[in-house]
């Protein structure tokens, strides 16, 4: 009996691809870029997809240029060349790209529709944020709209619009709320769910492409799983 190869497309869903780009749609658990675990980061995964489709021979670039944590799902953008790399990196770090996330929280927050802010201070030792009402030593202004977009039996479907990228801050900022998102027991949720991700998925990437200076926007499926299926 043969033993059947896996490629590595098989362990990846692309949701656009070009000559300079490349974005997938991150399941729970893939890390995005390698760390202590030793497990296999979708940069590699991604590196060899690429080798594989264009039958590369020698090393394959591929620019990490945002991260997902670890527990979350959705929209990842990689650079297949150095010129879309530091054109994204001045993009993201100029606030010029447009992120929405869609949360799963147990509870309904204060209002339909809130812009928030808060300032987050890192604890490095606990992998974790926490968010203050006023700013305080070492902390980072945090700014997240949110909106109420849908009522599920038990739950409530939040979409948010992120304007600063901080560690962990939908998490964060979100549990302050008393709106802890499912799953996410580091935030205050109650229980953790059977895969360890939580409800928390990056649904969209809009930003003006790098080389062809049109507008993209990249949207990501959510999970193939019971609640998230009954958010569509």
């Amino acid at each position: 009996m043969s033993l059947k190869t896996v490629s590595a497309k098989d362990n990846l869903q692309i949701l656009y691809e070009d000559n300079h780009l490349i974005a997938v749609n991150k399941r729970v658990g893939d890390i995005v870029q390698g760390d202590s675990t030793g497990d296999q980061p979708l940069n590699e995964i991604i590196k060899k997809y690429i080798a594989e489709k264009y039958n590369k021979p020698g090393a394959v670039y591929l620019g990490v240029v945002h991260r997902l944590d670890r527990p979350t799902t959705g929209v990842v953008l990689f650079a297949k060349t150095s010129k879309a790399l530091s054109r994204l990196n001045n993009m993201f770090k100029e606030r010029e790209t447009s992120k929405t996330y869609w949360a799963i929280v147990k509870n309904h927050p204060p209002l339909e529709s809130d812009t928030i802010t808060h300032y987050l201070k890192r604890n490095t030792k606990q992998n974790k944020s926490y968010a203050y009402v006023k700013e305080v030593p070492n902390s980072k202004k945090a700014i997240l709209k949110y909106e109420v977009l849908k009522k599920l039996k038990n739950y409530y479907l939040l979409e948010i619009e992120l304007f600063t990228g901080r560690h962990h801050q939908i998490r964060s900022q979100l549990s302050v709320l008393k709106c802890p998102i499912k799953g996410d027991l580091k935030y205050g949720f109650d229980r953790s769910n059977p895969d360890g991700g939580i409800h928390l998925h990056a649904r969209s990437l809009s930003l003006t492409h790098p080389v062809k200076k049109e507008r993209i926007n990249i949207i990501a499926p959510t999970p193939d799983e019971t609640l998230w299926n009954n958010c569509n």
